[in-house]
């Protein structure tokens, strides 16, 4: 996974750029630019150092908006030093981020050189501001190049490399591929949802992949959510492997087991996940197994 990933350099060239920016922070005579710079330090070194567990838990807001908002202020505090500092926004929008982070980061470019324009000039800050407005453009152009590349590639990737789990849009192409699989093997196949506290989700998706077999999938829905294709030589075997791996995971609040010829719409599914009053519910039920029901 090292090489694949290409953590190893990656993580080279953050502790280089952290170590450059060390050296800025070091040197600075004014205290609030000094300040910006070694909390830029201290981010590049603990992005570094979490590098490699950076593809298991999917920001909830974009790792771009920090150097961002630091970039922006280090403009505003201390122009006259880090003026040349302006024509890294090109560089931050070719990078992949959402729609609203980079209206965010093009409305900063714009305020950062207008906060320049006593300083440069009529003349200067005209040219400049042609200039970065077609780098800009041109770094926008970029990024939309490459979105829907990057977007078919987060629907198709791991999201933990090295266990099998899987995107929501992964289970929804596989759901049908599955049910052909066991109406053409003649085996059993039941669809696994589970509804588990936020802060429990990783952990708890990680035991799931250690309790399914190498040909079986695991899938992250949300972040309560988590589903599992389950494959079973018949009805009793999968019996027995619904109490194991329940036993084994950490306290889900809602389990639902539903057999894969009785699916239908996963969306529907979902939905009575989330309004089943019991902590388990099996689809269609079997009379062993009701008993395990309530809750």
């Amino acid at each position: 996974m090292q090489s694949k990933y290409k953590v190893g350099r990656m993580r080279l060239n953050l502790l280089a750029a952290a170590l450059l920016l060390a050296i800025l922070a070091y040197r600075s005579e004014l205290a609030s630019s000094a300040l910006l710079l070694w909390l830029a330090v201290a981010w590049l070194t603990v992005t570094a150092a979490l590098l490699e567990f950076s593809h298991r838990r999917p920001a909830s807001l974009p790792w771009q908006l920090l150097p961002s908002l630091l970039l922006a202020s280090l403009l505003w505090t201390d122009p006259h030093r880090h003026a040349l500092w302006i024509w890294v926004w090109p560089a931050l929008l070719m990078l992949p981020q959402p729609g609203w982070m980079l209206g965010l980061s093009v409305a900063l470019a714009g305020l950062t050189w207008w906060s320049l324009y006593d300083l440069w000039g009529f003349e200067q800050a005209l040219l400049s501001g042609l200039v970065l407005l077609t780098l800009m453009l041109l770094g926008m152009a970029h990024n939309r190049e490459f979105q829907p590349l990057r977007l078919a590639a987060r629907q198709r990737a791991r999201l933990i490399p090295g266990l099998a789990l899987w995107s929501a849009q992964q289970l929804s192409a596989d759901l049908q591929r599955e049910r052909a699989r066991c109406q053409r093997e003649g085996v059993h196949g039941e669809l696994l949802l589970l509804r588990t506290p936020r802060h429990l989700l990783w952990s708890s998706a990680q035991e799931l992949c250690r309790q399914t077999h190498d040909f079986e999938n695991c899938y992250r829905l949300d972040h309560h959510t988590l589903a599992a294709l389950l494959l079973s030589r018949d009805r009793e075997q999968a019996a027995g492997r619904r109490q194991a791996l329940l036993e084994r995971l950490r306290a889900p609040a809602k389990a639902r087991f539903v057999s894969l010829n009785a699916v239908g719409r996963l969306d529907e599914q979902l939905h009575r996940l989330e309004h089943q009053s019991r902590s388990l519910d099996i689809e269609p039920p079997n009379d062993t197994e009701i008993g395990h029901g309530g809750g």
